[in-house]
């Protein structure tokens, strides 16, 4: 029953980050701009690692989930559970907007559901490299800062600037998918160009949560290195 929980709570995560945060650029990428389409994506983000968070971790991002089955802080079993609840949830939350485009005279400012591409801005290995550096970062300071005893209850605000940051960098050029849920839902529903572009944008945020699992333990051990032989309170070697 619990584990039917943590999934229900990441279907429901992501299927609010990716109504959020594709949902700002589909409704206000030109005349909002970047910065407001990062915003959406990172406050909702932080609102969900409170929200969910405490019974799911609040993942909302298969390469997050694939980081943290590396660092051997899920099973198999559980990961999987994971990432059909996140593709589903964006799924759904693509569906939704979707139809407000079709129907409900939602105005289009992407022209394309929101989804991820490459082409216009920068090439097919340009968007590769983008993807995997910028999920990387993102994946990164997620498994080191909810591995922290210190101050937990910051967690979430840094994992939401790091989520509007890879936005800031990444929107215009490639739309900045860093989540291979929230690239697949819109691309389902936009189909063409979109739908083929689909895998560089599921194989390369993987490969950045993959590496930035592997970097991560050498990030905390440098840091109970630093701390354990520092006076915290006042920042000086004991």
């Amino acid at each position: 029953m619990e584990d039917a929980r943590r999934a229900a709570a990441e279907f429901l995560g992501t299927l609010l980050l990716v109504f959020f945060g594709v949902g700002a650029a589909v409704a206000a990428r030109v005349q909002g701009g970047v910065v407001v389409v990062a915003l959406a994506f990172g406050f909702v983000m932080l609102a969900l690692v409170y929200t969910i968070g405490p019974l799911s971790g609040s993942h909302v991002n298969p390469a997050v989930t694939l980081g943290v089955l590396l660092s051997g802080k899920i099973t198999a079993v559980g990961a999987v559970a994971y990432w059909i609840a996140q593709f589903a949830g964006a799924t759904v939350a693509s569906f939704v907007l979707w139809a407000l485009t079709r129907w409900g005279d939602m105005a289009d400012q992407t022209g394309a559901l929101g989804a991820n591409g490459y082409g216009a801005h920068i090439n097919r290995g340009g968007a590769a490299v983008l993807e995997l550096v910028l999920t990387f970062l993102f994946v990164l300071v997620v498994l080191v800062v909810t591995s922290r005893s210190e101050n937990p209850g910051t967690a979430g605000v840094a994992i939401g600037l790091a989520l509007a940051a890879t936005q800031l960098v990444g929107v215009t050029l490639t739309g900045a998918a860093v989540n291979p849920a929230r690239a697949f839902g819109p691309a389902v529903f936009e189909g063409g160009v979109a739908l083929r572009q689909l895998w560089l944008f599921i194989v390369f945020p993987l490969l950045g949560g993959a590496l930035a699992a592997l970097v991560a333990p050498l990030v905390m051990g440098a840091q109970r290195h630093y701390w354990g032989g520092h006076d915290r309170s006042v920042g000086r070697p004991t």
